[in-house]
């Protein structure tokens, strides 16, 4: 009898069981669905640009290749075309991401380290000038490097550069900083360490991740900052490949489609290396960090 109630109590919590995980993938199916749009939406042109930078005769219809050929990527890869510009985005880029990060982390460190009243005002300010829109400040700034005679120099890009993407740096590694112990670094400063030596070597090296973090917002947006460059860098030499791609647009509205698609397939190679770079040392940071604090 009781074998009986307990097969059949069984029986039912399964008879549940199934009915519950039925109903939880009926309400989940619109979310898949949309999740499976939503992707389709970002693997399609992933997919134009793999089959066009393959196809001779590419269009700007996704379809697949009649013949695989190389000929697109043999047309761009010469000084001019390709490893110039790129050379060109890495100085730009490299340069204002590592002059941001200095400049981020001598701002962050005070506003982490010492309370005021003026903190919370001041990190609002720094918020409120994320908002700026740069097409806003371009005429000024483009009428001051006039008058300086900095008009097609690559340091004064560079500098400028830093301060539209500071606010939003110095918000990240102050975040970051935050969560480095302050006892750590008061540990320092009892064996004779300055407040600049506590931060090089306790505070920095610990928060390495959320420096790779900053580092990385930073580059890609100057990697692909096409508005900025277009306007301060006059000559072709200098001007980094987000404002050469213009290359492949021809006249009466003729684009090379395919040199255009093995263009932007080398073009992204620097930011998934960068990516995959700091992807691995995230690792030894949360080791140490991890060490650390045991």
């Amino acid at each position: 009898m009781t074998t009986t109630a307990g097969t059949s109590a069984r029986g039912q919590l399964r008879s549940g069981t199934g009915a519950v995980s039925r109903a939880q993938q009926r309400a989940r199916m619109p979310a898949d669905v949309s999740l499976i749009l939503i992707g389709a939406c970002f693997v399609l042109p992933l997919l134009w640009l793999v089959f066009a930078s393959l196809d001779a005769s590419a269009g700007h219809e996704t379809r697949l290749p009649g013949r695989v050929s190389l000929e697109n990527f043999a047309a761009i890869m010469t000084q001019g075309l390709l490893f110039q510009p790129l050379w060109n985005s890495m100085v730009l880029s490299a340069g204002t991401a590592a002059v941001n990060l200095v400049a981020a982390v001598l701002a962050a460190y005070p506003l982490s380290r010492y309370q005021s009243r003026f903190n919370k005002p001041f990190m609002y300010t720094i918020l409120f000038g994320t908002c700026l829109p740069i097409t806003a400040i371009m005429v000024p700034v483009y009428g001051l490097f006039v008058q300086l005679q900095l008009l097609d120099s690559m340091p004064a890009t560079i500098f400028f550069m830093a301060t539209t993407t500071l606010p939003m740096a110095i918000w990240m590694t102050k975040n970051f900083m935050d969560a480095v112990p302050v006892s750590l670094e008061e540990a320092a400063w009892v064996d004779g360490a300055s407040g600049l030596t506590a931060l090089r070597t306790i505070v920095l090296p610990l928060m390495r991740q959320g420096l790779g973090v900053v580092f990385i917002f930073v580059f890609i947006q100057a990697w692909g900052n096409f508005f900025v460059p277009f306007v301060l860098l006059l000559s072709e030499a200098r001007q980094p490949a987000a404002v050469s791609i213009f290359s492949f647009f021809g006249q009466h509205g003729a684009v090379a489609y395919g040199q255009l698609a093995a263009f932007s397939i080398l073009y992204s190679v620097p930011v998934l290396a960068l990516y995959v770079i700091v992807a691995r040392g995230a690792g030894s940071s949360f080791a140490l960090s991890g060490a650390v604090k045991g």
